[in-house]
């Protein structure tokens, strides 16, 4: 089971605008940003729900292919998500929707972030 995840990205300031929206309706929010003095000058932080698992830093942006996949509640959130991605400045790589071709009740949308990383939300309930 993972633990966390961190990635190196771009631009901090414009990625973590980003995901302070993309990930609202799906009860992800920023938790802890690490202070410079502790990660050698560069901007840190951690989002989750009651811990951090999902860290973005400044510092080596992450390259090629990446896909990251949170569960959403409902499917009412993957519509949500998808939407605050959106507007927050992400770019559509496909639609709120049913994905038959994983299971009958797969229901999914994806996003590209700031650095052009897949990001989905999905729902695995009826």
């Amino acid at each position: 089971m993972i633990d966390h995840i961190t990635f190196g990205v771009l631009d901090f300031d414009r990625s973590t605008a980003f995901y302070d929206s993309a990930f609202a309706p799906l009860g992800v929010r920023r938790v802890f940003d690490v202070p410079l003095e502790h990660s050698g000058g560069v901007k840190v932080t951690g989002y989750g729900d009651d811990r951090p698992w999902f860290w973005l830093a400044e510092e080596r942006a992450t390259t090629g292919m990446m896909h990251i996949a949170l569960r959403a509640d409902s499917r009412a959130a993957v519509d949500a998500f998808h939407a605050a991605a959106l507007a927050a400045g992400g770019t559509d790589n496909g639609p709120p929707g049913l994905r038959l071709h994983y299971h009958a009740d797969y229901y999914g949308a994806f996003v590209l972030d700031p650095d052009g990383h897949n990001i989905e939300a999905v729902c695995h309930s009826p």
